[in-house]
């Protein structure tokens, strides 16, 4: 017997893209979290996310496949991850998770996992 996983619950592939999806439609109509991202096109910032996001929480492991280990803090090392980016990125995150369509108590702890995870990618003071 197969113990489902929380991307099993959450409903897989699909859960993960309309949940990426939406946050990174927040992030390019906020222009000072959208100059963090070098790249012109958000789609392989969306697709990298939600790999991650997949691997994460008990889905394919496409991410660690392509790309190795996460290594979180080194990836974002290269930008200025203020307390203010912070906290727009939460907020377009917030929107995201608050919109999907899982079940409270999923999205209770799918919050507190981005919430500490965001915290931690703060690496310049102001």
């Amino acid at each position: 017997m197969t113990q489902e996983t929380f991307y099993d619950e959450v409903g897989g592939h699909e859960f993960f893209a309309r949940l990426v999806h939406r946050f990174y439609e927040g992030v390019a109509g906020d222009p000072e979290l959208r100059a963090l991202y070098p790249e012109e096109d958000l789609g392989p910032a969306e697709d990298r996310f939600r790999m991650f996001l997949e691997q994460y929480w008990g889905g394919p492991t496409t991410y660690g496949d392509t790309r190795g280990h996460p290594r979180l803090r080194m990836r974002h090392g290269p930008f200025a991850v203020t307390v203010d980016m912070r906290e727009r990125w939460l907020r377009h995150m917030r929107d995201a998770v608050e919109e999907s369509d899982a079940a409270p108590l999923h999205r209770a702890v799918l919050w507190d996992y981005l919430e500490r995870a965001a915290h931690s990618m703060v690496n310049t003071p102001g």
